[in-house]
């Protein structure tokens, strides 16, 4: 194999790693997006669990972060305002990925 090749399916691969890694980091953010609001809610236990998985399937309505966003503004009126919702949804992204990077 040449090294023109080689290197083509090692970046290849990487990307195909890095997608993965986004991908999981997204869906760690939203459970934990879910389980935060859930809990401004006033929801526990399975309740909690319910809500956190009704935000991770509203991240699969399109591309982006913003189906997410808008499911939150919508059950959080009062609640969160929308600078406290984008801030908590970059906070535990940067989490989801520190803790993917450690091998968690």
């Amino acid at each position: 194999m040449s090294t023109f090749n080689e290197r083509e399916r090692a970046f290849e691969n990487k990307f195909a790693h890095d997608a993965e890694m986004q991908f999981k980091a997204v869906a760690r953010r939203n459970k934990a997006l879910g389980l935060w609001a859930a809990g401004l809610l006033g929801k526990t236990g399975q309740a909690a669990e319910d809500y956190a998985m009704e935000v991770i399937r509203a991240d699969f309505e399109e591309a982006g972060h913003e189906d997410v966003f808008r499911k939150l503004q919508a059950d959080l009126q009062g609640k969160a305002d929308e600078a406290t919702i984008r801030a908590q949804m970059q906070t535990l992204l940067a989490e989801a990925k520190a803790r993917l990077a450690e091998g968690d």
